[in-house]
């Protein structure tokens, strides 16, 4: 039997209407060309930012995100030695061969959108619980206390 290998082997199974909310949301902010790029941005961010949470944190922000997002977010294990907020964007930019200029833009589109389904409350939790420079990924000002 002859195959097109044009032809995918499988049908691409239909995204629920949140996560593709949350795409276009990315695509729109991150001016993404593609709903395929759009996805593949939250995919490398959502895995990676997954590597840094643990705990109640990590269960409460997949808990909040539509479900394919959180199936990605709770898949990797978290790193034994969290990566601050600029190290987690040229792991990023590294894994995905892309530059650190656009791989920090796709992180901060990736994380506006996971901040609207997560709320202040909770992102604000998730940020005392990063190391530094996640707070401008998340579109917020990264505020020390005096010593």
């Amino acid at each position: 039997m002859i195959t097109d290998v044009r032809a995918p082997l499988e049908r691409p199974q239909p995204y629920g209407a949140a996560y593709e909310q949350m795409l276009e949301k990315v695509r729109y902010e991150g001016a993404c060309p593609t709903r395929e790029r759009a996805d593949e941005a939250v995919r490398l961010v959502l895995a990676g930012l997954g590597r840094q949470l643990t705990g109640g944190e990590r269960e409460a922000l997949a808990a909040r995100l539509p479900r394919e997002a959180a199936r990605i977010l709770t898949a990797p294990n978290p790193d034994a030695r969290p990566l601050t907020g600029w190290a987690l964007v040229k792991d990023l930019a590294a894994r995905s061969g892309a530059s650190p200029a656009t791989t920090r833009w796709d992180t901060g589109s990736v994380f506006a959108a996971v901040a609207a389904c997560a709320g202040p409350d909770l992102i604000t939790r998730i940020l005392h619980r990063l190391p530094t420079g996640y707070a401008l990924l998340f579109g917020r000002a990264d505020l020390t206390p005096a010593a």
